[in-house]
């Protein structure tokens, strides 16, 4: 039970990237606005760290197609890792363990994008902590995501006796 339990959290974790994905396709012009506002650092007061603004298209752009992209190769990576271990939940602890490679990457892939994109671009970079408007809705949205993937990756890593 214990494995397919692991199992399931990692296809909580691909279908989280899916539905993201199609979330910031369906509203491609708010997932533009959103990079848009976080770079433009227009959401709040200047500081003194204003000169980091910017509303450069490519930027915003590169930003708006990176989040959609790295949440479909989490889901990809997940469902993939999914698999394997579904194909090895009654082998040994070894195997079972091997299996969840591609799970586990897919977990380091949404951490990444979620921990770089939005804590160290987008909070410590472009000052999204000063707004009142985005920092709820995206900076504690990216750590509590970050947190439960980490934690379902750190279940889904531990060894079996």
């Amino acid at each position: 039970m214990h494995r397919i339990v692991k199992i399931l959290l990692i296809l909580s974790v691909a279908m989280w990237g899916t539905l993201g994905a199609f979330g910031n396709f369906d509203d491609w012009e708010g997932t533009k606005g959103a990079v848009e506002a976080t770079t433009s650092m227009v959401t709040f007061e200047e500081s003194l760290a204003h000169w980091r603004a910017t509303s450069n298209t490519v930027i915003i752009m590169i930003g708006a197609v990176l989040i959609p992209f790295l949440k479909l190769l989490t889901a990809a990576l997940c469902f993939l890792g999914a698999w394997k271990m579904w194909g090895a939940r009654k082998a040994d602890a070894a195997v079972f363990h091997r299996a969840s490679y591609w799970a586990l990457t897919g977990c380091g892939v949404a951490m990444f994008m979620l921990f770089a994109g939005w804590i160290v671009i987008a909070e410590t970079w472009f000052e999204l902590w000063r707004s009142d408007v985005l920092r709820d809705a995206s900076l504690q949205a990216a750590f509590r995501y970050c947190g439960m993937i980490g934690v379902i990756a750190l279940f889904v890593g531990m060894r079996e006796d």
